[in-house]
């Protein structure tokens, strides 16, 4: 069982930065493992994922160049630079034991959730 906790959301102004954590317990070890975000209204958009343990990050077309993944100590980190207001959203940390999840974004873990607010 895998457990997730994000922090690191915030509001921060057109073209800042932030870093967003997701402290996991259990292993997670070949897990797929991204994060996800949903603004009001909207569905629920992949933003990044990659295979826990030296994976190559997959990055949606509106995140590339802007956003990076990395994982260090039990620790997914999801670093945004040049935030834009369309990057307002509540952003998830999730995990899947099925390596397919990285393409499929269907998780079987999840966080809470931290929020994130651009203006």
């Amino acid at each position: 069982h895998v457990q997730l906790v994000e922090s690191g959301g915030g509001s921060v102004q057109v073209g800042g930065s932030l870093r967003l954590s997701c402290a996991y317990s259990g292993s997670t070890y070949g897990y797929c493992m991204g994060w996800f975000r949903q603004a009001p209204g909207k569905e629920r958009e992949a933003v990044a994922a990659f295979k826990a343990g030296g994976g190559t990050p997959l990055y949606a077309d509106s995140v590339k160049a802007r956003f990076t993944l990395s994982q260090l100590n039990n620790t997914l980190y999801l670093q945004m630079n040049n935030l834009t207001p369309g990057d307002s959203a509540m952003y998830y940390c999730a995990a899947d034991r099925q390596l397919s999840a990285c393409l499929t974004s269907k998780f079987g873990y999840w966080g809470q959730g931290t929020q994130v607010t651009v203006s």
